[in-house]
């Protein structure tokens, strides 16, 4: 029997590059939700990893790729214009 899906399952947030520094560790935006006419919230799967990367990130502790990283911000920002 396929486990039911709950709202803790994915992070929901709104920072774009929140979300792009993710994806370049390997995570992916499962969806894009429109919160108010000017914002959305993007949905994340949750692993056992993921509170701790995004503790890193708060703190300033992550680098990533700078090219990878515009490529997914990119993608996002045209997952917003599409929604």
């Amino acid at each position: 029997m396929p486990k039911k899906l709950s709202p803790n399952d994915f992070m929901s947030h709104t920072d774009l590059s929140l979300c792009a520094t993710l994806c370049c560790f390997g995570y992916s935006v499962d969806a894009v939700e429109r919160v108010s006419p000017s914002k959305v919230a993007f949905l994340i799967k949750r692993d056992e990893k993921l509170d701790s990367l995004v503790e890193k990130y708060w703190k300033h502790e992550l680098q990533v790729d700078p090219a990878l990283f515009f490529s997914y911000l990119k993608e996002l920002k045209s997952r917003i214009n599409s929604n």
